[in-house]
């Protein structure tokens, strides 16, 4: 599977950050309480001063504050916000209305509403219509998305595993890339449509701007953290699952390394009686069919994935034979396997400890043979034979049944069912589809 690039997730991040900061309602909403703070604030100021209507000539001096002089001589202040917010140049003939403030001594009037520039009306409304333009709309957009893209490639760089001294060294990295784009962060002026960058700006410091990049560096940081912090997670989550299959694994092996030294002792041990009774036909096929369990133990052996049902029985009935060739009519096996149970799957080497404990638990005569019936049913195949105690019996290690019962749970998630009552002893054991 194709892992995606994370440098794909930062282009929608930055798009993001980018649309919050420019349309966001709150930024919106603070950066207006901010003017109408600064609104009110001139109104108290205003409450007691005497409004009056001067005419004359603005000239803007070069700390970027501007005076309108009179053909009397009076001069009145405007501050550079205004000047900036209204657009009025140097040299511009302005009828408005003035305030005297009434701390001072000396008559000190200051400008409040623009009625007229250069002979016409002025229109306050105009101001804001040229904040529908897509030209600004789409430069600080685009700005902002490629800075904060920035950021982020810096907050991630090399992985995400950085420890809390470099994440706090690209943050500081990151404050620094701000600072030094501020000043040239776009302005829109709303009079007339035109982005300028902040250097360029009468004021020094624009609060919208600082506003949208404190904002911006902030979502950056955070979100850098919380993805570092679910990308670890994940990460411990992964070697988790590695470290538990490989466990499994180890496990499964050991389990399944217990079978062979019990399986060859039962084989080499009717191998032996056959060679002392000198019958060279029964022990060649013997041999042969020897050899055929002994090839599908090595293959199957250490193998934790399913087989066939179909060869697991194959590998029964050749397992089997060793048997009835040891006990001839005093043991019978019974194969009743349905036709379309034959390709489900089950764990290799199932039937062998099965088998192998029917036998070494019962007792066989010719007078009572053991039968022993193995058939599908329900999605189990079920071993079952009736229980024929022995004069003396032989103590069980349980070795078999809890090997068998352990790698049921660790690679199918279920366990065997077995049933021990006085008439049979019965183990159902769990398949598995393809």
């Amino acid at each position: 599977m194709k892992i995606r690039s994370p440098y794909t997730g930062y282009v929608f991040m930055a798009i993001a950050v980018s649309l919050i900061c420019n349309f966001s309602y709150l930024l919106l909403l603070v950066s207006n309480q901010t003017d109408a703070g600064n609104r009110r604030s001139t109104r108290n100021r205003d409450k007691d001063a005497v409004i009056e209507v001067v005419e004359g000539r603005l000239s803007v001096n070069g700390d970027g504050y501007g005076y309108i002089v009179s053909e009397k001589g009076d001069s009145v202040y405007i501050d550079h916000r205004k000047l900036n917010r209204l657009s009025l140049s140097d040299g511009d003939i302005l009828r408005v209305e003035a305030a005297e403030r009434t701390n001072f001594e000396a008559k000190h009037l200051y400008m409040r509403r623009v009625l007229k520039r250069n002979g016409e009306g002025f229109d306050y409304g105009a101001l804001y219509r040229g904040s529908e333009q897509w030209n600004i709309l789409f430069y600080q957009f685009f700005f902002y998305m490629v800075l904060s893209y920035i950021l982020l490639v810096v907050m991630n760089a090399k992985g995400r595993d950085a420890t809390w001294r470099q994440f706090i060294i690209r943050s500081l990295l990151c404050v620094a890339i701000v600072f030094a784009t501020y000043f040239i962060s776009p302005v829109p002026l709303m009079h007339s449509g035109e982005v300028i960058p902040v250097y360029k700006s009468r004021q020094v410091v624009e609060f919208v701007v600082v506003l949208k990049a404190c904002f911006m560096l902030a979502v950056v940081i955070l979100y850098s953290r919380i993805y570092t912090l679910l990308y670890r997670e994940q990460q411990v989550s992964l070697e988790n699952e590695m470290l538990r299959n490989e466990n499994l694994t180890t496990k499964y092996n050991m389990l399944a390394s217990q079978i062979n030294p019990h399986f060859l002792f039962n084989s080499l041990s009717s191998l032996s009686m056959l060679v002392r009774d000198k019958d060279e036909e029964r022990a060649l096929k013997y041999i042969d069919q020897l050899a055929y369990t002994f090839r599908y133990l090595s293959q199957h052996g250490a193998n934790s994935t399913f087989v066939p049902l179909r060869e697991e029985i194959k590998f029964a009935e050749a397992y089997c034979y060793l048997f009835k060739i040891r006990y001839g009519d005093k043991i019978i096996f019974d194969f009743d396997i349905e036709k379309y149970d034959e390709e489900v799957c089950i764990l290799p080497l199932s039937l062998q400890p099965l088998i192998g404990n029917a036998v070494k638990h019962n007792s066989i005569t010719t007078k009572h043979p053991l039968r022993i019936h193995i058939y599908t049913e329900e999605g189990y195949l079920v071993v079952e034979n009736e229980k024929q105690p022995m004069i003396e019996e032989s103590a069980g290690t349980g070795i078999g049944l809890s090997n068998l019962n352990s790698r049921y749970k660790l690679l199918l998630d279920k366990e065997i069912e077995i049933v021990d009552n006085d008439k049979k002893f019965m183990v159902r054991l769990p398949l598995e589809t393809k």
